[in-house]
């Protein structure tokens, strides 16, 4: 149950990605600063080397965060969105800030990037902690 559990978390949380991400598909090509075609997408966005790591690595941080609600006693949706909320705006959007800010980046790709953390790792919670 456990494995199905960070899988379904991982999944929802992936999907979540594919709908905000392209709902914000312009500012971010624009922020982000990537090479685009005339059509105006990103030069080299069929590859499907990012999306199958993009999986692989919600799989990891699904499967931490479940360990991590699991051993703090979440195991309600609510109490386990708040927690994936948590982590995402106190662990992982800091870090996406400090990246970013580094490598002189836009706040509004910092910005776009944080919220997906924040409302990811959210959603994340709540399906683990409705799970456990």
């Amino acid at each position: 149950m456990a494995l199905l559990t960070v899988i379904i978390a991982a999944a929802a949380c992936w999907f979540l990605g594919a709908i905000y991400y392209m709902a914000l598909a312009r500012q971010w090509v624009r922020a982000s600063g990537i090479p685009v075609g005339p059509d105006g997408r990103p030069k080299g966005s069929i590859r499907p080397a990012p999306f199958i790591l993009s999986a692989l690595c919600l799989i990891v941080v699904a499967g931490m965060m479940r360990h991590v609600l699991a051993m703090s006693g979440i195991t309600t949706l609510g109490s386990g969105f708040v927690s994936g909320a948590g982590i995402g705006l106190f662990f992982i959007a800091p870090w996406i800030a400090i990246n970013n800010a580094y490598a002189l980046r836009p706040t509004l790709l910092t910005l776009i990037d944080g919220g997906y953390a924040v409302a990811g790792c959210a959603l994340m919670g709540a399906v683990i902690g409705a799970m456990l």
